[in-house]
């Protein structure tokens, strides 16, 4: 039980009057005890002193109060201080010192060393991230899946990060609960406006309810995790080899250790397939939080100077009327109220859009047709370099010169082709070698070429130097 395994006095520093000073000790211990480059779990006690002292010292303790079985004189330095804490910790169990020699070294024993970071998890609150959750369980599975045998054990992790998932969702509808609590006992629309942003903006909506209403949502996995589990259930040889590896690695009987797969299994299922009912309870909560600042913000420029005596003066009138009916109101242009039945209507609360059935649909063997035909028709329009040189060759057949009038016109690519000949230099680096094989000579008259094009006459030759000349 717990408290076999923790010291009775443990919480002792927590519970009393200075308990602040001892949450940055411990925090700043923390990070002496658990940091990373860390080899050797036996610090010196010297060290550990100093980094007292330090966070003594930054901290600013000036506010010390003697506790019970303490001495009443205050500490009259940061050494004392020091003292004082260090004594405090070793008494009541956080610290435990083992003597190496002549030196003193200063540790923490398992249960301590885990309740330590559980504190300071709790303290610093690190936001947590729906995808992440959900890809670990995935990758773990899956590791499971495709080697049984050897890695088996990670459908353990795999159920231990599902039972994570579902108490975040548990803590993360409890912390709206505790939002809306405070919310409705705040006094002033500007304090309701700070805690809504400082606490439901930044530390729920940005880290976890704003996951799920992105494209990338984390739960498009949970299809494929419960289909893998599904066929998991089917599947009595992997269930077999998952329990022969439960087995060796628990160090259980095989009936034990094939009811531990099952548990395992079950529970996967169980938290992903009743997500949806949890995600609708803390959007209603959301629903209720929204509102609420809405309403708040809304009415916040009705608080205007001589508001409170104009309402005392009409409740005074209506309270001399002899009946008790409030008159009915002809126009709201001069008048404005609050009320459950105002005019103003509420926001609406989204409503997630139910699946439906995507069919697809036939297209037209017409309309096929014609986008074939336009295809072919863009692809003749094309300009290409090897077309016009082709064109050229078919054109000159065996000639070194070639007037305009004796081209040659029967199609549309043949037309295309034509007239880019006369402007070879527009197409760019991608013609150069084709320039450099001509050479063209216009003249000064206009020429009607196949009875397709009229033009400018010209004379092309042969370039055999392969320098283009063109004038």
């Amino acid at each position: 039980m717990l408290f076999n395994k923790l010291p009775d006095d443990i919480f002792l520093p927590l519970s009393g009057q200075n308990r602040s000073i001892y949450e940055v000790v411990l925090l700043e211990l923390a990070d002496l005890f658990f940091d990373e480059d860390l080899i050797d779990p036996f610090i010196p006690k010297d060290l550990v002193r100093s980094t007292i002292e330090n966070a003594v010292v930054r901290f600013g303790v000036r506010r010390w109060e003697a506790e019970a079985g303490e001495e009443s004189e205050l500490p009259q330095s940061s050494a004392d201080y020091t003292n004082r804490i260090y004594r405090r910790l070793v008494q009541t169990g956080w610290l435990e010192e083992e003597q190496r020699i002549y030196r003193t070294y200063v540790l923490l024993s398992p249960a301590i060393s885990y309740l330590l970071r559980s504190l300071v998890a709790v303290a610093r609150f690190e936001k947590r991230s729906y995808g992440g959750a959900v890809l670990n369980v995935l990758s773990s599975l899956e590791a499971a899946l495709n080697d049984p045998s050897g890695r088996g054990i990670t459908l353990a992790e795999a159920a231990q990060t599902a039972a994570d998932f579902s108490a975040h969702l548990t803590d993360m509808l409890l912390g709206l609960r505790e939002l809306k609590i405070t919310l409705a006992g705040s006094s002033t629309p500007q304090e309701v406006v700070r805690s809504f942003f400082d606490r439901f903006v930044e530390h729920i909506l940005v880290s976890d309810y704003k996951t799920l209403k992105t494209k990338n949502n984390p739960f498009r996995f949970r299809r494929q995790m419960l289909s893998l589990l599904r066929d998991l259930q089917f599947d009595p040889l992997k269930q077999q080899q998952l329990a022969e590896h439960y087995q060796l690695q628990y160090e259980i009987t095989l009936e034990e250790a094939e009811a531990l797969v099952l548990q395992h299994v079950q529970r996967i299922i169980r938290i992903f397939e009743s997500v949806d009912q949890r995600l609708a309870a803390i959007d209603d909560f959301r629903y209720q939080l929204e509102k609420r600042v809405a309403d708040t913000v809304r009415y916040m420029d009705k608080t205007t100077p001589g508001m409170a005596a104009r309402l005392s003066r009409l409740i005074a009138e209506l309270g001399k009327r002899e009946e008790r009916e409030i008159p009915r109101l002809a126009s709201l242009e001069e008048t404005g109220f609050l009320a459950p039945a105002s005019v103003r209507s509420p926001i609406r609360k989204r409503i997630e859009a139910k699946p439906r059935i995507i069919t697809q649909s036939e297209i037209d063997p017409r309309v096929l047709e014609l986008r074939l035909l336009f295809k072919e028709w863009k692809e003749r329009r094309e300009v290409k370099v090897d077309r016009i040189e082709a064109y050229l060759d078919t054109q000159f057949a065996g000639r070194d010169s070639l007037s305009a009038v004796d081209f040659r016109i029967d199609s549309i690519e043949d037309y295309i082709c034509f007239s880019y000949v006369r402007h070879l230099n527009s197409l760019g680096k991608k013609a150069r070698k084709t320039v450099e094989r001509y050479q063209i000579q216009f003249e000064d008259r206009y020429v009607n070429v196949a009875d397709m094009v009229e033009c400018r006459g010209f004379v092309i030759h042969r370039n055999p130097t392969g320098t283009h000349n063109a004038r």
